[in-house]
């Protein structure tokens, strides 16, 4: 079913933030549904020229907007009002921006996950005033067999059928991508080919890093002996008796080898002693 009361914390935070009088707009996504969703309206106040997408005394401000309630159906709920020049739905409230036009129908799609903010843009300051006396009247009908809005269900079920992907336009579209993409990378090294080695304004050359003769790719053996030098430029770095073990056992092996020389220069010592005897018979 679709969503009942007033739907999100989120819109109550929001709402008492802006320190100014709204107007409870009750609405229904359903002609079965009992309780009616509550948008909160007020007319949206700021400095002249600190928000140019959102003109003053023209913008209504629209709190608790339920994730599935979108540009047109909020369109169609005040165009009784006068005429909607825009409709523009935030995740939070703030200066009007200028978004980036979607050119891609499988990437870059943001998954709205809970309630919303709208500015609803009217052509005269009369559709703003009469947007918050709908307040007055009875719960307002959006969703229409024209245009149905789908809630609960039967939106997941609409949300699944659309992420599937058909391989053969996404082909298309990586296709036309590749194709534009090596085309401008084709225009580029032209156009680096035909200014190498011409001086610019001042005098000076570009220099790129293909040079002159540009690089041979590496084969495996090449490869092989970069990591081989690699590996020994590690070994190299190694910390040698980091450890405070390793440098008590460092010592005890040095002084047991020390002892062990002592002992053999002892044996070698008395033995020369022993051939330099008097031995008369």
């Amino acid at each position: 079913g679709a969503a009942r009361g007033t739907g999100s914390g989120a819109g109550a935070a929001a709402a008492s933030q802006t320190g100014a009088s709204l107007a409870a707009l009750a609405v229904k996504f359903a002609e079965r549904q009992r309780s009616p969703h509550c948008l909160l309206v007020k007319e949206h106040q700021v400095r002249e020229g600190a928000d140019t997408a959102h003109p003053p005394r023209r913008t209504l401000f629209v709190l608790n907007v339920p994730p599935y309630c979108g540009p047109d159906s909020l369109s169609r709920l005040f165009s009784r009002c006068g005429h909607v020049q825009s409709v523009d739905i935030c995740d939070k409230p703030g200066p009007g921006e200028k978004k980036d036009k979607l050119t891609s129908k499988f990437f870059d799609h943001k998954t709205v996950k809970g309630f919303q903010v709208a500015y609803v843009v009217f052509r005269k300051p009369a559709g703003v005033q009469a947007a918050k006396a709908l307040s007055q009247e009875g719960p307002l009908l959006i969703s229409t067999e024209s245009h149905p809005v789908k809630t609960g269900i039967s939106k997941w079920i609409a949300s699944y059928e659309a992420s599937i992907v058909d391989p053969k336009e996404l082909k298309a579209e990586v296709d036309a991508y590749m194709q534009d993409y090596d085309k401008k990378m084709a225009e580029e090294e032209a156009k680096a080919a035909k200014e190498e080695g011409v001086p610019d304004e001042e005098g000076w050359v570009k220099v790129t890093r293909k040079g002159r003769k540009p690089g041979l790719p590496r084969t495996e053996a090449a490869n092989l002996r970069v990591l081989e030098k690699e590996k020994q430029k590690r070994a190299r770095k190694e910390l040698l008796n980091f450890y405070a073990w390793q440098h008590r056992e460092s010592k005890r092996e040095h002084i047991a080898q020390l002892r062990k020389k002592f002992e053999e220069d002892k044996q070698r010592i008395a033995l020369m002693r022993a051939q330099r005897k008097f031995r008369p018979y």
